[in-house]
């Protein structure tokens, strides 16, 4: 961790506090996007956190960069700023300089001319796509862009590539691992950002609102749906925690086993919340729409589920040991 983190992240959520409103979030139902916020972020050197000063960027490390994207989730911000930092990530990670103009980042399982569910293409100017024997940028100034969307409303476009790579570097396993992990970690932080937004809507919400002459918290049901979200936020935030703390590393697979886990914390916290909330929660006019909805969708973008499960699984057969050796080693306190 870098001393500029608390600086940074206290500069960047003033940010997002004076430009993110429900309102500004709603733009993107009408295809638009948050170009001023990115604006901002782009001439307060936000944008370039992680690269390298002699790239021109702020020369931070992964945890400052991040933890930013727990805001990101916590307030919806409709900009593709995890995709565009974390694509250039992903080159410094291969040797790569990194992209000044927008850049958007694919997975894909071969190289394909045609690139479904690309975040933000139509706003890009270039691509990063990790396959497992791949890192390729292609330019998107000539792409032919079909403009769809996740259920948050987020862009997620189908590109059909004209051009040749701008760049292309081969991949061994051991570095697309990294990559995985990497992506994963992004995914699971911004996620873990939009749980405690939407806990925390749920919980002022049933402190507001009364039935039968008092507030709804004080009902068993009620309760019983904040204690199991609660539980849900705390194990997501340790996760994060204990990720951001070893980004620079990553030697385990820990990351893949928050990453199931927050499967259960996605179904949690969204049904919960929304049974707290009942209609109003899915309605135009109420918020917390606008983070189940992203909890959804991030769920099944990008590194999903099934990859960690297959490399987990294989991890476990790999091992000489027993499963609760093998799962618990790296967790064994020794000479006690």
């Amino acid at each position: 961790m870098s001393e500029m983190k608390e600086m940074l992240l206290e500069v960047v959520e003033k940010m997002l506090k004076d430009k993110v409103e429900k309102e500004d979030v709603d733009v993107l139902e009408q295809g638009q996007w948050g170009e001023d916020l990115w604006r901002l972020l782009e001439e307060n050197g936000m944008i370039n956190i992680a690269v390298p000063e002699d790239q021109d960027g702020a020369g931070g490390d992964k945890e400052d960069l991040f933890a930013v994207y727990q805001l990101i989730g916590k307030y919806a911000a409709p900009i593709p700023f995890v995709e565009h930092t974390l694509a250039n990530v992903l080159l410094n990670e291969v040797g790569e300089v990194a992209q000044q103009t927008l850049t958007t980042l694919h997975i894909a399982s071969n190289v394909e001319a045609t690139l479904p569910f690309v975040p933000w293409a139509r706003h890009a100017e270039q691509v990063v796509v990790v396959t497992p024997e791949k890192l390729i940028v292609y330019p998107l100034a000539d792409a032919r862009v079909k403009e769809t969307t996740n259920i948050a409303s987020e862009p997620r476009d189908t590109v059909e590539v004209t051009a040749a790579p701008a760049i292309e570097v081969t991949l061994d396993n051991a570095t697309y691992k990294q990559l995985m992990k990497l992506i994963t970690a992004a995914t699971l932080i911004k996620t873990s950002g939009a749980i405690d937004k939407a806990f925390d809507l749920t919980v002022r919400f049933s402190k507001e609102r009364e039935q039968f002459g008092r507030p709804i918290h004080r009902f068993q049901l009620v309760q019983q749906h904040l204690a199991l979200m609660a539980g849900e936020q705390a194990i997501m935030n340790v996760a994060a925690e204990n990720i951001l703390a070893t980004l620079e590393a990553l030697e385990t697979n820990d990351i893949g086993y928050a990453r199931l886990r927050l499967e259960d914390a996605n179904r949690v916290i969204a049904a919960s919340a929304h049974q707290v909330h009942a209609a109003i929660g899915v309605t135009d006019e109420h918020s917390l729409n606008q983070y189940t909805r992203r909890i959804w969708s991030w769920r099944d973008e990008l590194v999903k589920a099934d990859y960690w499960k297959k490399e987990l699984v294989q991890e476990v057969l790999a091992s000489t040991t027993d499963i609760w050796t093998a799962l618990t080693a790296s967790k064994q306190t020794q000479n006690v």
